[in-house]
Formats: C-alpha cells, sequence, structure tokens
C-alpha cells in the first residue's frame, strides 16, 4: 500500500536529504513538543527525556536516510526512533548506575533531621562504621554523622561527586551485611 506523503513534508524531507540545517530546526519546531512527550512517558525524568530527545535528533540527522515514506508518516518513524533511543538509554548499564545512585543522593536531600534524642552511636552504626576502609570511612562520616551533602563531602575530600556516590553504596553495602 502506497502511503502519500504530504507536500510540505516531502519537501521538507528532500531538504533533511541534503543536509538543509533549516530543515532540521524546521523538523524540530514542528515535532518537539510532542516527541518530548513519547520520550517522557517513557523514562518520566524530564531532565532525562531532554537529553534523550537531543540524543534522538542527532540519530534523526544521521539516519534520516533510513526513513521510508511508503511505511508510515515522518512523525511515525521519528516517535520510533525517539522511542527506541530512550528503552536503549534505560537499559543501559550507564543508565542503571547513575539511577541507583540518584536514588542515594534523593533520599539524602528529603532526609527529615533526626530528633535531638536520636544518638547512632547507642545502636552501634559508629562501631560499624568503624570496620570499614578508611575512605569508605570518611564518606560515610561526613555523610551520615556529620551531616553534610554528598556535595559537601566531595567538597570536603577534594574528590568527585561520583566518587563519594560510589564510596557511600559500597560502605552501605557493607553495612548491611556487618549488621546481620
Amino acid at each position: 500500500m502506497l502511503r502519500e506523503t504530504a507536500p510540505d513534508e516531502a519537501l521538507l524531507l528532500q531538504r533533511l536529504l541534503a543536509r538543509d540545517e533549516q530543515a532540521l530546526r524546521l523538523l524540530h519546531a514542528r515535532y518537539a513538543k510532542n516527541l518530548l512527550g513519547v520520550v517522557l512517558r517513557l523514562v518520566r525524568d524530564e531532565a532525562l527525556a531532554q537529553d534523550v530527545l537531543q540524543e534522538a535528533w542527532l540519530k534523526v540527522w544521521l539516519h534520516i536516510d533510513s526513513y521510508d515514506a511508503e511505511r508510515g508518516r515522518l512523525f511515525t518513524w521519528l516517535a520510533r526512533v525517539c522511542s527506541n533511543h530512550a528503552v536503549d538509554v534505560l537499559r543501559s548499564p550507564r543508565y542503571r548506575f547513575h539511577h541507583q545512585n540518584r536514588s542515594l543522593e534523593v533520599a539524602g536531600a528529603e532526609r527529615v533531621p533526626a530528633p535531638a534524642s536520636f544518638k547512632p552511636e547507642h545502636i552501634g552504626v559508629r562501631e560499624l562504621a568503624g570496620q570499614l576502609k578508611p575512605r569508605q570511612r570518611e564518606v560515610i562520616d561526613l555523610l551520615y554523622f556529620g551531616g553534610c551533602t554528598h556535595v559537601e563531602a566531595a567538597e570536603e575530600l577534594g574528590i568527585p561527586l561520583a566518587t563519594v556516590k560510589t564510596r557511600a553504596r559500597a560502605a552501605l553495602l557493607v553495612l548491611a551485611t556487618l549488621a546481620r
């Protein structure tokens, strides 16, 4: 079944195939909002959706020659490219690693201060923390006993934020096994 492409869409496609950057801007202006909605339904995070969409636009630009008007409308193809890229990102090990560490940061940011009467030493947490590797212990000391955020701990120790998160996560895993 041959599909008829709208004249302006066919012209836009010709311009894209000719590597006309203005055509890409026009395509973006026409479809970006709807495509962001498609991606956002999959990734459920505004910032990540923006990143995924940006990367998908690059894929569109690089692979526009793979679009086949006989198989569907241009928007349908664009939505499929964006959806497939979003799924690839969600399945990637890099996303999983950062998503797990982000949950630690969010938990720390939403933390309600403990009552003044609460003393972690009374339940043996400080003793357990003493069994950690020195680098893990210094991060735990700052985060949980010093009341620092991940960013503040990174600044205090002079190490990257990702390193603080990695050490904190590793320390929490060790503490969980020690507490059993």
